[in-house]
């Protein structure tokens, strides 16, 4: 059944456990069976019928995570809408341009957002999650509440027709909204239940963001597709994770690199029962070597992940009896990905022997179907044969397992979020007193890596006393808080190759320490 998946999840399974609220209760509040959810998003669903959502409309959804979220995105497919999934860490002005481009017949916001929806220009109709948020808006629990529980008139979808709009970061621009469809979203979760042995019993936090694909798709929509069950947390909180894992049964675990040591940071993660989990898996970012150790030491299935929002995310396995042989290693395709390691010049012809690295590319029904009304960079990224070029690069083993060894992108990634210094460039230049600005990835303790600009002052009376707060305090108001850099660095000159762009080699070799 196209769109409508809990239609048919609510008649093969309807009392088992789909949900359990732990956005209120750190250990988890009311729980929603299959067929109770179900129920619910056909209200939602019709709710959203009320404000003229139909096929092809966009639904824009600015919140924290919670149930309400998550009835949105499956209200959507019900109805063929499609949810574009808003980053409520991004400034007000690169969301004002997201929602124009994105022009949305809907936004619903949160609690927490409402002061920057008011701030957006007149445009979609504003729909408030909770009261204490209308601000003059209706509120979709009042909406919800008066509308029909049965099933929405079928709205005949195809596959190929987009069900998300998840927004990724770009070289130049605000970020490209990557179109999710139908068949990229159950083609993904058919790979990971199929792959990673996911069932029924499973049992996962949802602590990622929902506006990430890995807050989506990691383990949420496969859960539904097998029926298993996730925990809906407002974020991620350690505390709260360890306390769901020793009383809830958490079977599979997704973070990033910065959650595992803020949990490996507590004495409780000894008594946690890490053991009993049979998927724990780090994602997002490179995940320091000392971190594998710790979580093997206390009988974790400790592994890293691979995936982006144009691919699934979910890619590759690697098998438990591998994990210490193959630290680091994000494994095998899964069963419905394919995947070609590109030599230079993308020199496809010629097969990368073991230990070479090229570029990773993939292909399959889990790929996405572009960028929003983004051809050049949909060009750029799908070749016309379908393979994804993912601008990471990777070598294979002789048996074929597959490791992430660089990104090819001119890109870093701080916490699990994607920073693309073009972006950071743009808004520190606009400063008065900037000749020249270059931004590049250093390394951190905490957050993997972190921004440093290198900057050449501005001659004259513009670039007397300017220094690294004055200039960060410039970019505050056009960037979101986790792209601005760390450290500022002045120099005289920035170097450059012989084609006269920025060396950003020499950069990183001088000041990327």
């Amino acid at each position: 059944m196209v769109g409508d998946w809990l239609a048919r999840r609510a008649a093969l399974s309807p009392e088992r456990v789909a949900l359990i609220d732990a956005t209120r209760e750190r250990g988890g509040g009311r729980a929603w069976t299959y067929r109770d959810w179900n129920a619910r998003v056909n209200q939602t669903a019709w709710a959203l019928r009320g404000l003229g959502v139909g096929k092809g409309d966009r639904v824009a959804v600015l919140a924290r995570n919670c149930v309400e979220y998550l009835d949105l995105w499956f209200a959507c497919g019900k109805l063929g809408a499609i949810l574009q999934a808003l980053n409520w860490r991004l400034s007000g002005r690169e969301l004002a341009a997201l929602v124009e481009a994105g022009a949305p017949t809907v936004l619903v916001y949160g609690p927490e957002d409402a002061a920057l929806v008011d701030a957006l220009a007149d445009g979609p109709q504003r729909v408030a999650l909770a009261p204490n948020a209308a601000r003059g808006a209706p509120t979709l629990a009042t909406l919800v509440s008066a509308a029909s529980d049965a099933p929405p008139p079928a709205a005949g979808l195809d596959w190929d027709d987009p069900w998300v709009i998840c927004y990724t970061g770009g070289t130049t621009g605000l970020p490209k909204g990557a179109i999710l469809t139908h068949r990229s979203v159950t083609w993904n979760a058919i790979n990971t239940v199929a792959s990673w042995e996911l069932d029924a019993g499973d049992i996962a936090i949802l602590n990622a963001p929902l506006f990430h694909t890995g807050g989506l798709n990691v383990f949420t929509a496969p859960l539904v597709h097998a029926g298993g069950t996730s925990i809906v947390c407002a974020g991620f909180d350690p505390a709260q994770v360890l306390e769901l894992i020793r009383a809830r049964g958490v079977t599979v675990m997704f973070g990033v690199p910065t959650m595992f040591l803020d949990l490996l940071a507590r004495p409780e993660i000894a008594d946690a029962g890490l053991e009993r989990l049979k998927i724990v898996i780090s994602g997002g970012a490179p995940c320091p070597a000392p971190v594998f150790e710790r979580m093997w030491s206390l009988g974790a299935r400790f592994k890293t992940g691979y995936g982006l929002t144009e691919a699934g995310p979910n890619n590759f396995w690697l098998p438990d009896a591998q994990l210490r042989e193959k630290p680091g290693a994000v494994g095998y395709p899964l069963m419905h990905v394919d995947l070609r390691i590109a030599g230079e010049g993308h020199d496809l012809a010629r097969a990368l022997g073991p230990g070479e690295v090229g570029e990773l590319w993939l292909r399959g029904p889990h790929v996405f179907a572009g960028y929003w009304n983004n051809p050049e960079a949909t060009a750029a990224a799908l070749t016309p044969d379908g393979w994804l070029r993912t601008g990471d690069l990777a070598r294979r083993d002789e048996g074929g397992c597959v490791t992430i060894v660089g990104r090819s992108k001119d890109m870093f990634i701080s916490g699990g979020e994607n920073i693309y210094p073009a972006e950071i460039e743009s808004a520190l230049a606009g400063h008065p007193g900037v000749e020249a600005v270059a931004v590049i990835g250093v390394p951190h303790p905490r957050w993997g890596e972190v921004g440093r600009a290198i900057v050449v002052r501005r001659a004259g009376a513009a670039g007397e006393g300017l220094d690294e707060a004055r200039l960060l305090e410039h970019a505050r108001g056009q960037l979101a808080r986790y792209k601005l850099p760390r450290s500022v660095v002045f120099v005289e000159a920035l170097p450059r190759t012989g084609a006269g762009k920025i060396d950003k080699r020499a950069l990183q070799a001088r000041h990327g320490d």
